[in-house]
Formats: C-alpha cells, sequence, structure tokens
C-alpha cells in the first residue's frame, strides 16, 4: 500500500503563497500535474510511482504534483482564486524550478488550469495532457446549450452560495468526501481507507473547503478576467486528452470538436471508468502518457 511519506517533497515560494509539491525523478526535462476537486497531489499517486520506479523516465523526466492553491500544504490565502492567477501560479512554479517551460497536465480542476495556461501562456507549454476536463470553449458552449450537461453541472449553482456548500463537504467527518469518490467510480475498491483519508485530511484543514469552493465562485463571478484576449482560444502545443468514458459530471460529448482548438490532437478514450481516470484506472492512463511522452 502506498503512503505519502513513499514520495519526496518540497516547498517553493511564489506569487504570494507557499506552495508543496511532490516530486519523482531527477531527468531534465520538466513535467507538472495539476489535481481536481476534492483532491490534492495524491491523486497522481500512480503516475509518481511511474516516474519514480521506472528508470528510463526518471534519468529523463522530473515529475511534480503540487497542492494548488488553497489545497493541503499549500498556503490558502483569502484571496486569489480567480483563473488568471491559478494559471499564474503555475507559470511561476515553473520559473521557480528553474524551467522556461514544460510538459504539464491536468485532471478536472487542474485540467482546466492546464488548458489556460497552453492557451494563455503558449511558451511555458511544450505538451499538455488534458484528463475528463474539456478545452474551456467547449465546456461554456455545452453549458449554454446541453440541458443534459447544465443538469450534470448543478453543483456549480450550489457552491455559488455562502457557507452551505463548506458544512455540506464537512457534515458526519467529511463523509462527502468519500462518497465523491466511492459513488462516482465504477470499481469503488481503486479507493483505499488510506486514499479517502489523505482526501479527507487535506479537506479538514482549516480553510480548505472554502479555499476549493472559491474556485467555483470565482469562475462563476469573474470568468477568466481576459486571460484569454487575442488568443483564439487556439492550443498550439502536441495535446492528449485521456477520458472515462463512464464520467457522470462531465459528458463524453464535450470531448467532440476539440481538434478545432487542439489541431495536433490524440484522444484516448478509457471505457469502464469514471470521472477518476488516472485513479481507478491506472495502467491504461500510465501507458498512454507513456507513449505520448516517448512518441
Amino acid at each position: 500500500m502506498l503512503h505519502p511519506q513513499d514520495f519526496d517533497h518540497h516547498y517553493v515560494t511564489l506569487n504570494g503563497i507557499r506552495m508543496h509539491y511532490a516530486q519523482a525523478g531527477h531527468g531534465p526535462q520538466l513535467v507538472v500535474l495539476l489535481h481536481g476537486f476534492p483532491e490534492c497531489w495524491w491523486s497522481w499517486r500512480h503516475q509518481l510511482v511511474l516516474f519514480r520506479d521506472t528508470p528510463a523516465l526518471a534519468a529523463r523526466y522530473t515529475l511534480i504534483a503540487p497542492d494548488l492553491r488553497g489545497y493541503n500544504e499549500t498556503d490558502r490565502p483569502s484571496w486569489g482564486y480567480e483563473l488568471d492567477v491559478l494559471v499564474q501560479d503555475v507559470a511561476e512554479l515553473i520559473r521557480a524550478l528553474g524551467h522556461r517551460s514544460a510538459i504539464v497536465g491536468g485532471h478536472d480542476w487542474g485540467g482546466n488550469i492546464a488548458w489556460s495556461l497552453a492557451i494563455a501562456r503558449p511558451e511555458l507549454v511544450q505538451r499538455l495532457i488534458a484528463m475528463n476536463i474539456p478545452h474551456p470553449a467547449l465546456f461554456a458552449e455545452a453549458i449554454g446549450r446541453n440541458w443534459r450537461q447544465s443538469l450534470r453541472s448543478w453543483y456549480f449553482a450550489f457552491f455559488q452560495l455562502p457557507w452551505l456548500p463548506e458544512l455540506a463537504i464537512r457534515a458526519n467527518g467529511y463523509a462527502s468526501i468519500e462518497r465523491a469518490f466511492t459513488d462516482m467510480a465504477l470499481d469503488p475498491s481503486r479507493f483505499t481507507p488510506e486514499d479517502i483519508r489523505v482526501f479527507q485530511s487535506a479537506m479538514a484543514a482549516p480553510g480548505a473547503a472554502t479555499a476549493a469552493v472559491n474556485y467555483y465562485r470565482a469562475i462563476l463571478q469573474q470568468g477568466a478576467r481576459g486571460l484569454f484576449r487575442g488568443t483564439g482560444m487556439r492550443v498550439y502545443a502536441p495535446t492528449l486528452l485521456i477520458w472515462g468514458e463512464n464520467d457522470t459530471a462531465l459528458g463524453k460529448e464535450l470531448t467532440y470538436g476539440t481538434e478545432r482548438y487542439a489541431p495536433d490532437l490524440r484522444i484516448r478514450y478509457i471505457p469502464h471508468c469514471s470521472h477518476w481516470v488516472q485513479q481507478e484506472q491506472p495502467e491504461l492512463v500510465n501507458r498512454a502518457m507513456h507513449e505520448f511522452l516517448t512518441a
């Protein structure tokens, strides 16, 4: 069984916060993987193992999995949850680690940040890996036109309420965090008691629930604040989109048309898999990542 102490951990100060990240590998090429809600760096444990225990990958790449702003061991300020600030956090992380660019991947909210970085700061992203998160333009279109996706995204509206979302997250010893994984997963056995403990502990830190919900409040209330102005929403980096086909939060149809915005695109659909793709089917995800990086 994996434990958080099985990996190397570091901290870096950037953009007004101290950010924590786990690391595997020691190569010259930087890979940054960004987690989603309601997670933390631990959602990338299987990918960290891949890069730690595969000699060729460990020698070529340094993989880091940070806790995003407001999560787990990274600072939780009362400000700065707008998308442009989150993108700037990752831009400064890459530079703080001594790199001019990186391979950037993300899942869920982390995937939204990764897409946004690739659009707004293309010079920083050599390759992009997005997992169960659509291109921002396609998601915006779906919310406006697809009633099924609007229903699936009901929690966006719920998270706009004051204090009630935080209360729901904390209820019954953070039982909602366990349900988020085990109820959505097609194979709940992929989430061990230790996995659930790590995620619940991260969300139980003072201010963590409010910080996590503030991502949703900021995106609806302030949008992208001009982040994409003049970009055409295009991604020029080679892009891999990995999608668990049985995602109950984000429909597979959100992937259709991605090539309009990311012309150098590969899509890997993972059957019999939920939203938690890199945790529920790590072997298939790791294989897809390995093939993409070494192509």
